[in-house]
């Protein structure tokens, strides 16, 4: 049985390794190829490595996890990611991909924002370069959690051995192959991710008996297993506010700063939303039917977030099982390679290239990028070492972050030309911080601490937000940059 899984994960590693010597065979040896592949990205391409290097080994793992405990009331986080991922597509990319491009092709967020505000005292970078390197070490840890979960689960290897597999794997393809790579294989992943949520759930339905078996399972459980309204009002809207961290995570925003052209966006958009509705409707079906399943056999599951492994091992060929826990590491490997990426372009472009090397050639800084990649992940590997961590908890965090630094930052500055400098500075050191402290304090509501009570992305969104505008509104914006920002935008309608 082990022979089948080691051969259909051998292939797997195989194919990604391929693909980063490829990437780095075909694309331009110069920063904008390794971080932005060129701008030559396809509509496909870019809407499912999005998707895939958003949702990561939370959605096989993370997402089924609180589904099995909760019951279908979990799937409100579903439906605030769709919602989010659909006004992604619509409101940020094609301003982003145009303003990008216009202020001199800019290829880092914090270069767009830098330049967006002409920041002569490069504050606002160190500040993004700051929340990109700190959110991303938390975010890059759940992924590398998740792959020594997968190894120890299924191959009994040891879990430190399996977080250096993981992390191995992904640095070798992304330090060479670069962006391209990182796409191409985020294609790859996202097409096997897809399928493995179509078929793992029907296979477990059929197997259990079907809806009437099904239903008798969840109704011996805890109460509310199928009712969306057996959490509170406030919990409701802590998980529909996971759609809000859209608009602020670097690693999925910067696929569509590389796409082909603002005119490729709605083919994006419609291949991206498919995918995802598809996708994480069966991470909810994982979860729920894995719930009957292993009930209904009288299994005691130790660990709610291995439902999709005990699934895939227990129904399955071990050749099909291979390529199923594949699509596992195929949802780790995409999101800690778009991660790695995005935090080795801020080290070496935000802090290295401006303000160590500002006279660094072109050569000099893919190297500090390569290194980067390879200095975040071992990083990652060592924040990875405590066996307890929650690939989920891990993921809300470092998602609040982001979209409570980035996201109203990045909105109001591609809508509004009177925001200014310090007001994007404020706004988002107002973001990051609220969600720090609301981890942090030791304040409790109602007996439970803050981020148990409500998430900490919608006081980290609303006071980022407030604060932006307000500090902007406090302050003088500057005339050529209001005029450069209306210029942009009647580009932008010209284009639609």
């Amino acid at each position: 049985m082990e022979l089948g899984l080691y051969i259909s994960i051998g292939i797997y590693f195989l194919i990604m390794l391929g693909i980063g010597l490829y990437g780095y065979l075909n694309t331009e040896k110069d920063v904008a190829g390794f971080m932005l592949g060129g701008r030559q990205l396809s509509p496909a391409v870019t809407a499912l490595s999005a998707g895939a290097s958003d949702m990561s080994g939370w959605m096989l793992m993370g997402l089924p996890g609180v589904v099995f405990l909760t019951g279908i009331s979990g799937g409100w986080i579903a439906i605030g990611l769709t919602i989010g991922a659909y006004f992604n597509y619509r409101l940020l990319a094609p301003r982003l991909r145009l303003y990008t491009e216009h202020l001199k092709d800019a290829v880092t967020i914090p270069e767009y924002l830098e330049r967006r505000f002409d920041d002569k005292s490069h504050l606002l970078r160190i500040l993004c370069a700051f929340v990109i390197i700190l959110f991303f070490a938390i975010y890059t840890t759940s992924g590398v959690v998740a792959g020594g979960k997968l190894f120890e689960s299924v191959f009994n290897i040891d879990y430190e051995i399996g977080l250096y597999l993981t992390a191995g794997v992904v640095v070798a393809y992304s330090t060479f192959g670069g962006f391209m790579a990182v796409s191409t294989t985020d294609f790859i992943q996202g097409c096997i991710m897809l399928v493995a949520l179509i078929l793992v759930p029907y296979v477990a339905f059929t197997n259990t008996g079907g809806f009437d078996a099904i239903n008798t399972e969840l109704i011996k459980m805890p109460a509310d297993m199928l009712s969306m309204t057996s959490v509170s009002t406030i919990a409701i809207i802590s998980a529909l506010s996971w759609g809000l961290g859209y608009f602020g995570q670097p690693h999925i925003i910067v696929r569509f700063m590389a796409i082909r052209s603002v005119s490729d966006l709605t083919s994006a958009r419609r291949i991206g939303m498919t995918w995802m509705i598809l996708s994480i409707t069966g991470a909810v079906l994982v979860g729920l039917i894995g719930s009957a399943y292993v009930s209904s056999k009288g299994i005691n599951l130790a660990d709610p977030e291995t439902i999709f492994i005990h699934l895939a091992n227990t129904l399955f060929h071990p050749l099909v099982s291979g390529f199923l826990l594949a699509a596992i590491l195929a949802a780790i490997m995409s999101t800690i390679s778009s991660q790695l990426l995005v935090a080795s372009s801020s080290i070496t472009e935000d802090v290295y290239y401006t303000f160590i090397r500002p006279k660094a050639s072109e050569a000099e800084r893919l190297i500090v990028g390569r290194a980067a990649v390879v200095g975040v992940a071992l990083i990652a590997v060592f924040l990875a070492h405590d066996r307890d961590n929650s690939i989920l908890s891990l993921v809300s965090n470092a998602w609040a972050g982001f979209g409570s630094a980035f996201g109203p930052v990045i909105l109001i500055s591609l809508f509004w030309s009177r925001m200014t400098l310090a007001g994007a500075i404020a706004g988002m050191a107002a973001g990051a911080l609220t969600v720090l402290l609301w981890l942090a304090l030791p304040v409790q509501i109602n007996g439970q601490s803050l981020s148990s009570y409500v998430y900490e992305l919608v006081p980290g969104f609303i006071i980022a937000s407030a604060v932006t505008f307000l500090v902007s509104l406090l302050t003088q914006a500057s005339p050529h940059l209001v005029e450069a920002h209306e210029r942009a935008s009647q580009k932008l309608n010209e284009y639609a």
